[in-house]
C-alpha cells in the first residue's frame, strides 16, 4: 500500500479550505486517510497553515510520498527539513541537540520573514486607507468650493436683476 500525503477539499464554492492527510494513494480525493497532519487556508493573507511537523516527518520516513502541492505546505513549514535532520541523525552526522538547534534557528527566522511579510501588508493597508481618505477630502473640498462658487454666482445674478428695478424707481420717484 502506497502513503500520500495530500490535501482534501473542504469548505464552500468558492472559499476552499484543505485538510493535510497522510491517505492511501488509491483512495478519493475526499475520501478515507490514515491521518489528518494539518490544515491549510488559502483564502487568508498571507496562507493560513497549521501543521504537526512531527507527524509529517514521521509520515516521511514511513515513505508516504506528497503531492506537488503539498510538497509545498511541507518546505514552508519546515517538515522536509525536519525529516532531512532526522535522516542527519539517524546516519550519525548530527546528535539530536544539533538537529533540534537548527530546525529552532530555521523556525525563528522563518517567524520573522513571515511577520515581516505581515507588518508590510498592514502598512500598505493603512496607507491606502490614508490615501484614499485624502482623495475623498480632495474631492469634498471641490465640491463645496464648486457649490460655493455656483451660490455666489446666482446670488450676482439676483443682485444684478435687483439693481435695475432699484434705478426704474429712483428715477420715477425723480420726475
Amino acid at each position: 500500500m502506497s502513503v500520500k500525503i495530500r490535501l482534501q477539499r473542504h469548505g464552500k464554492k468558492g472559499k476552499p479550505f484543505y485538510w493535510v492527510v497522510a491517505a492511501d494513494a488509491r483512495a478519493k480525493r475526499d475520501g478515507k486517510f490514515l491521518e489528518k497532519i494539518g490544515t491549510y487556508n488559502p483564502n487568508t493573507n498571507p496562507a493560513t497553515i497549521d501543521l504537526n511537523v512531527d507527524a509529517a516527518a514521521k509520515w516521511l520516513f514511513n515513505g508516504a510520498q506528497p503531492t506537488d502541492t503539498a510538497r509545498a505546505i511541507l518546505s514552508y513549514k519546515g517538515a522536509l527539513l525536519k525529516h532531512h535532520l532526522n535522516g542527519g541523525v539517524r546516519k550519525g552526522a548530527l546528535t539530536e541537540e544539533q538537529a533540534e538547534a537548527k530546525f529552532t534557528a530555521w523556525l525563528d527566522e522563518k517567524a520573522n520573514k513571515v511577520g515581516t511579510k505581515v507588518s508590510g501588508l498592514a502598512d500598505n493597508k493603512a496607507a491606502t486607507r490614508t490615501a484614499a481618505l485624502n482623495a475623498e477630502k480632495e474631492v469634498n473640498a471641490k465640491r463645496i468650493a464648486a457649490a460655493q462658487e455656483a451660490k455666489a454666482a446666482a446670488e450676482a445674478a439676483t443682485a444684478e436683476e435687483a439693481t435695475p428695478e432699484v434705478e426704474e424707481n429712483t428715477e420715477e420717484t425723480e420726475a
